[in-house]
C-alpha cells in the first residue's frame, strides 16, 4: 500500500528531498531508487511531485514556536514567522525558485516548533504516556468548558449527515467498499477501516454506489477528491475528510448534489458540527471582549514609524483612555506610546512583549502635563529612578499600566460565520468581508498593543516609602511631554456590542450642581442624560461612592422650565471612575409610585427634542469597524480568560479560554493538570478563599460595577509531584496594602515565582445577537441542541482575566537582577515542558 511504502522509505525520501529542486534531479533519483520496484519508485516519485506543487498557503506561526514572531511578507501575502522559520522560507524560495509544499511543510517542522518538540520529547519517551486527556483519563477529566477563541472554521456550503455505500480508488490501485458519514457538494467524510491508510494531501477516485443505485449519475469513473484529514475514531476505524479537486468539471453532478442536499436535508439532517463548536466558542467571546479591563491600542506603520491611531473601548477600559485625555480632550497616546519607545519594546524577547510604564501628571494654570517612564527607561537611568518613583508615587494621579506589545494583521478583521452563503440571503450577506472603507483603516495595522492598569494600594504604598532629595525634582523633565500646537488624529471606537441599557441615553452639556451632607458640594457638567439616569464629568475629583445619596440641581435647564422644579433632586450614585471625576447617577425614588421631578422633565424634553437631541448609542462613525477590530484582537488574545457559572447555589469556574498566545497561566494550569486528574483554575486560590473573597462579592454585583481586582501570588516547586506540596498560593485583595515581601524573595530564589492580577466582572445577559444566526441556524435541525447551548451560557454570571504582573511585582520588591535573570532561565526551560500539556486540555 501507499502509506506503508511511503513509510518504510521515509528515510529515502528525507535524502531526496535535500535533492529536490536541483537541475539534475531526475537523475540523482534514477540512482537512488535503482533498486527499487517500479511501483516502489512510482510511488516515491509523486511525493516528489506533492512537495513541489506551488502553493499561496497563509503561514501563521504565533503561539507555535518559541522563537520571536513577526510580520513577514512574500509576493504581497503577509506571514507571521520567527527567524528560523524564515531563514528555513528563503532557503526554500531559492531552491525551488517559488513557493511550494515543500517549503511550507519545511516551514512547519523547524526544530523550535512546539508541536515537533513534542512528538521528539515522546520519542525520547520525556513526556508520561498518559497525558491529561488521554482516552484513560477522559472520564476523570474536569467538568469544565476548554475554549479555544476563533477556532471556528466557516463551511462554503451545508453538509448532510447522509450515509451511502462508496467505492474509494486508492493510489495504490486499491479497489475499497465503504460508507460517506456526511456529504457536500464539494466533500464528504468517508468511515474507513483502519488497515486501509491513506495519507494526507494524496488524489483518491470515490463512485457515489448508494446513489448510482437510484439515480443515473454518469460517474463510472467516479469523482476525484484529495485527503484533507484522517481522524482516528477507534483503534479499528477511521474518518477520512475529502474535498473534491474539481477537475472532472462535472456541472451536472454538481448541480444534482446540490439539490438533492436541499430535498433532503431535513430528513437527514444537515451537519453541525463546526456550527454548534462556534456558537460555543463565539458565546464565550462575546462575555469576554466587552468586559477586559486592558485598552486596545492599535498601531500602524507610516513612514517607517510607528503610531497609535486606532483605540477600542469598553466600560472596563473607557477609564483608561480617558486618563490620557488633557483638559482640551487631546489623546496623548501618541506621545505616551512613541516609536522610540515602541522599537525598544520589539528588541524583548518572546511573542508578547510586555513591559510596565509609570505615570503621573502635573496640572499647571488649568493644563495637563503628563510624565511617563517605561521600566527599561528607569533602569537606564538609574540615578534618577528612585527620584521618579518617589516622586510620582505622593500624586493622585500616579498609575502603573502593563503594557503588551503583539503583531497582528489586516487579515484578521475578517471572520466569516461558520455557516454557508447557501444558509440564508442573510448569512451570505453578514459573511461579506468587511467594506473598501473599512479595509482602507486598517489595512497599515501592524501591532495590537494592550494597556491596563495595574496600580494597586500596595505599590502606591511601596513606592511611598522610597526616599529622594526634593531639590532635583526638575530632572523629571526628561520624562516630561511637550504640550502640542496640533495632536494627532486618534479615533476612538466604542466596542459594538448588545445594549444593555433599558434607556436611551443623550449627549447633552449642561452644567449640574452636587450636594451631599457629610461630602460637601461639587459643581460639573453632564455628560449625557436618559429619563432616570446621568452621566456627569466634575471639576475636581470626588469623594462620593457608590450608593450616596445626592441633591441635585441643573440651573441652566431650569431656565427652561417652570413647571418642574429642578433643584434638590434626589439621585443615587451607581458607579464613579478611577479619577473620581466621572459620576454615574439614578433617580432615587423611595417608593415606586412617587414621581420624581428630573424624570418627568427629561422624559418631557426627549419627547419634544427627538430630532435635534443626539443619541449616545448613534450609529458607529464607520459601520463595520467595530467588529472588524473586534474580530483583530479576537484573533490575538494573550490574557486568560476565565468564566463564572452559576451551578445551583454555588459559583464555580465552569470554563476556560485560550487565545493565539497562551499566558504564563495557561501553562500553569497545565503543569498542574499533569500532577492530578481534576486540577482546575479555582484550586489556584487556597483556603475556601474563592467563595469567601470572590463568589460571595460576585452575588452582589451590579453589571455595570467596576471589576474586582485581586493579586495571585504563586509559588511553584516545579520537581515536585505531590499537587498540594508543588504549589503555594496567595490571594490578596487589591484595595488593600499587603507586603509579601519576605514570600516573594523566597519563592524567588529556588522555586518559580508568578504574580497575576485578577479581574472579576459580573455579566450581563449574553449577547445572543451575536450568535443569533448559528443559533437560529441550530435549532431548524437540533433544537434540543440550541437550548442547551441557551442554557450554557445564561448560566455565565461572572467573567475573570488573569494578567501576569510578575515583574512589576519583582520591580515593587527591589528583587535583584541577577535573582530575576536566573528566575527568568528556569521559567524558560519549565515552560517548553508545560508547553506539551497545553494542546491536551484545548483539544
Amino acid at each position: 500500500m501507499a502509506e506503508d511504502v511511503l513509510i518504510k522509505y521515509q528515510s529515502l525520501i528525507e535524502d531526496l528531498k535535500r535533492d529536490l529542486g536541483r537541475p539534475n534531479f531526475d537523475a540523482i533519483f534514477t540512482k537512488k531508487t535503482k533498486t527499487l520496484s517500479s511501483s516502489e519508485r512510482f510511488l516515491i516519485k509523486m511525493e516528489m511531485n506533492r512537495l513541489l506543487q506551488p502553493i499561496n498557503r497563509f503561514i501563521d506561526l504565533r503561539g507555535q514556536v518559541t522563537g520571536d514572531v513577526r510580520a513577514y511578507s512574500y509576493n504581497g501575502k503577509q506571514h507571521f514567522m520567527d527567524e528560523i522559520a524564515i531563514n528555513v522560507f528563503e532557503a526554500g524560495i531559492r531552491r525551488y525558485k517559488r513557493y511550494t509544499l515543500a517549503v511550507y511543510e519545511a516551514v512547519m517542522n523547524t526544530e523550535n516548533n512546539h508541536k515537533v518538540m513534542q512528538r521528539k520529547a515522546q520519542e525520547r519517551g520525556e513526556l508520561a504516556p498518559q497525558p491529561v486527556g488521554s482516552s484513560e483519563q477522559k472520564e476523570e477529566k474536569p467538568s469544565v468548558n476548554w475554549v479555544s477563541f476563533a477556532s471556528y472554521e466557516s463551511r462554503s456550503e451545508e453538509r448532510m449527515n447522509y450515509s451511502i455505500k462508496v467505492k474509494l480508488f486508492l493510489p495504490s490501485g486499491s479497489e475499497i467498499e465503504a460508507s460517506t458519514s456526511d456529504i457536500s457538494v464539494s466533500g464528504c467524510k468517508v468511515k474507513l477501516y483502519s488497515r486501509y491508510q491513506v495519507r494526507k494531501g494524496e488524489t483518491i477516485r470515490m463512485r457515489l454506489m448508494g446513489l448510482e443505485q437510484d439515480f443515473e449519475l454518469g460517474l463510472k469513473n467516479g469523482l476525484e477528491y484529495e485527503v484533507v484529514a484522517v481522524e482516528s475514531v477507534n483503534a479499528e476505524l477511521n474518518h477520512v475528510r475529502m474535498k473534491r479537486t474539481f477537475s472532472d468539471d462535472n456541472k451536472t453532478i454538481d448541480d444534482f448534489l446540490k439539490s438533492f442536499i436541499h430535498g433532503n436535508k431535513r430528513r437527514y439532517k444537515v451537519n453541525l458540527d463546526n456550527t454548534l463548536d462556534a456558537v460555543v466558542v463565539k458565546g464565550y467571546e462575546q462575555y469576554y471582549l466587552p468586559r477586559v479591563a486592558s485598552l486596545f491600542v492599535f498601531l500602524s506603520v507610516k513612514e517607517a514609524r510607528v503610531i497609535p491611531n486606532i483605540v477600542l473601548s469598553n466600560e472596563n477600559n473607557l477609564n483608561v483612555a480617558r486618563y490620557f485625555n488633557d483638559e482640551n480632550r487631546n489623546s496623548v497616546l501618541p506621545q505616551i506610546l512613541n516609536s522610540a519607545r515602541i522599537n525598544q519594546l520589539q528588541n524583548t524577547p518572546g511573542d508578547v512583549k510586555q513591559t510596565n510604564l509609570y505615570c503621573f501628571t502635573h496640572t499647571n494654570n488649568g493644563k495637563i502635563f503628563y510624565y511617563s517612564a517605561s521600566e527599561s527607561e528607569l533602569n537606564n537611568t538609574p540615578n534618577l529612578r528612585d527620584l521618579f518613583w518617589g516622586f510620582a508615587s505622593q500624586k493622585p494621579s500616579f498609575r502603573v499600566f502593563n503594557v503588551q506589545l503583539m503583531p497582528c494583521s489586516s487579515e484578521d478583521s475578517y471572520i466569516p460565520l461558520s455557516l454557508p452563503d447557501s444558509a440564508s440571503s442573510e448569512v451570505a450577506k453578514l459573511n461579506k468581508p468587511p467594506s473598501p472603507r473599512v479595509q482602507g483603516i486598517v489595512k497599515d495595522t501592524k501591532y495590537l498593543l494592550l494597556l491596563t492598569d495595574i496600580t494597586s494600594a500596595s505599590s502606591s504604598d511601596t513606592l511611598k516609602k522610597i526616599t529622594f532629595d526634593k531639590s532635583h525634582v526638575n530632572h523629571l523633565k526628561q520624562y516630561g511631554h511637550q504640550k502640542l500646537r496640533s495632536y494627532p488624529d486618534v479615533e476612538f471606537v466604542a466596542l459594538d456590542y448588545i445594549n444593555l441599557r433599558n434607556e436611551t441615553r443623550y449627549l447633552y452639556k449642561t452644567p449640574i450642581q452636587l450636594e451631599q451632607e457629610e461630602k460637601g458640594e461639587l459643581t460639573g457638567h453632564t455628560l449625557d442624560f436618559s429619563v432616570n439616569g446621568l452621566q456627569l464629568e466634575l471639576a475636581a475629583p470626588t469623594d462620593y461612592e457608590k450608593g450616596d445619596l445626592l441633591l441635585v440641581a441643573l440651573p441652566e435647564l431650569q431656565k427652561l422650565t417652570k413647571k418642574y422644579q429642578l433643584s434638590k433632586l434626589a439621585y443615587e450614585v451607581m458607579a464613579v471612575s478611577k479619577t473620581k471625576t466621572v459620576v454615574n447617577l439614578r433617580t432615587y425614588k423611595p417608593t415606586t409610585d412617587m414621581e420624581h421631578q428630573g424624570s418627568r422633565f427629561f422624559n418631557q424634553l426627549i419627547e419634544n427634542n427627538k430630532s435635534k437631541l443626539v443619541a449616545s448609542e448613534e450609529s458607529p462613525k464607520t459601520p463595520g469597524l467595530s467588529t472588524a477590530l473586534r474580530n483583530m484582537v479576537t484573533k490575538s488574545v494573550c490574557q486568560f480568560p476565565f468564566y463564572l457559572h452559576k451551578r445551583g447555589s454555588q459559583i464555580k469556574v465552569g470554563a476556560i479560554a485560550k487565545g493565539l498566545y497562551p499566558s504564563s497561566c495557561h501553562l500553569l494550569l497545565s503543569h498542574m493538570a499533569s500532577l492530578t486528574k481534576n486540577f482546575e483554575f479555582k484550586h489556584l486560590i487556597k483556603h475556601n478563599a474563592f467563595d469567601n473573597l470572590i463568589g460571595a462579592p460576585l452575588k452582589d454585583m451590579a453589571r455595570h460595577d467596576a471589576p474586582l481586582q485581586f493579586d495571585l501570588f504563586v509559588r511553584l516547586q516545579p520537581k515536585e509531584r505531590d499537587p498540594d506540596k508543588a504549589l503555594v498560593t496567595e490571594l490578596l485583595d487589591c484595595k488593600q496594602v499587603n507586603n509579601r515581601k519576605t514570600f516573594v524573595a523566597a519563592s524567588v530564589r529556588e522555586d518559580l515565582f508568578f504574580a497575576f492580577r485578577l479581574y472579576i466582572s459580573r455579566t450581563g445577559r449574553p449577547d445572543t445577537d451575536y450568535i443569533a444566526k448559528e443559533l437560529g441556524y441550530i435549532s431548524q435541525y437540533a433544537q434540543h441542541k440550541a437550548k442547551d447551548l441557551e442554557e450554557e451560557l445564561w448560566s455565565v454570571i461572572g467573567v475573570g482575566d488573569a494578567l501576569d504582573i510578575t515583574q512589576e511585582v519583582l520591580t515593587r520588591y527591589a528583587i535583584a537582577p541577577d535573582v530575576q535573570s536566573n528566575l527568568n532561565k528556569r521559567k524558560v526551560l519549565w515552560s517548553k515542558t508545560a508547553q506539551y500539556q497545553l494542546s491536551n486540555l484545548f483539544e
